[in-house]
């Protein structure tokens, strides 16, 4: 295979993997990357079939590449570096894609663990998406605050899944746990209720996680347990 043979393989092969069309002299030659006839492509293109590198699905068409022509592009004439660029910029955008997903998946994990910790709720702010998480709902509701009140505990599934949102959006959130106990202001419509809350980091993503409960809960043993907790969803950063 002379050097126009092997470049004109190169070619027909390129194109058909873009279109899935067979390739005709005329296409290859208004690429502009060959300085020949159209009976010069025609020819070489027949020398290739012959060779069995090319075939013509129908006798008016142009030339789709066998498995022969394919197996020759692989093992010499390929050349990866041309589609580096493609193939980087298509890695980088599902690889944030990825880690996205990774990071929700470690803030609802550390969720679900600090809600078998605690006989409280446990919630974190979602990583990339305008949303908060929690689990735990049923271990409040056994508390005998709630099953003694029913308007209370239809107050704490309000929040929960409705404004805790916004709620987290106007308190102070930081390295430390924050307390809000019984806070008029903050926990208007369950005065009777407390929350614990810090911020968490995750790779760029930072948001808040804590415990909301009754008045009554155990702020020593909660404390240690979201540190631990908020740790751990750290170290995995």
């Amino acid at each position: 295979m002379n050097e126009r043979q092997s470049k004109l393989l190169v070619a027909i092969i390129d194109q058909f993997i873009e279109t899935a069309l067979p390739v005709g002299s005329k296409r290859l030659l208004e690429s502009g990357d060959f300085i020949c006839s159209s009976a010069t492509i025609r020819n070489e293109m027949g020398l290739l079939e012959d060779e069995g590198f090319l075939e013509q699905p129908h006798i008016s068409s142009g030339r789709i590449p066998t498995a022969e022509g394919y197996r020759m592009y692989v093992q010499d004439f390929m050349k990866p570096s041309v589609r580096e660029k493609a193939v980087r910029k298509k890695f980088d955008s599902l690889r944030e894609q990825y880690f996205q997903r990774k990071d929700q998946e470690r803030v609802y994990e550390a969720v679900a663990l600090l809600s078998q910790m605690v006989p409280n709720v446990a919630f974190a702010s979602v990583p990339h998406k305008d949303r908060v998480y929690f689990m735990g709902l049923s271990n409040v509701l056994k508390q005998p605050e709630f099953q003694s009140n029913p308007l209370l505990a239809s107050g704490v599934a309000e929040l929960l899944e409705e404004r805790l949102n916004a709620l987290l959006n106007k308190v102070e959130i930081d390295e430390k746990v924050r307390y809000y106990i019984g806070d008029d202001h903050i926990l208007s419509s369950i005065q009777s209720c407390s929350m614990m809350v810090t911020e968490y980091k995750v790779r760029d993503s930072r948001g808040a996680f804590g415990i909301l409960g009754p008045m009554r809960m155990d702020y020593a043993y909660n404390t240690v347990a979201i540190d631990l907790v908020a740790d751990l969803l750290q170290s995995y950063s």
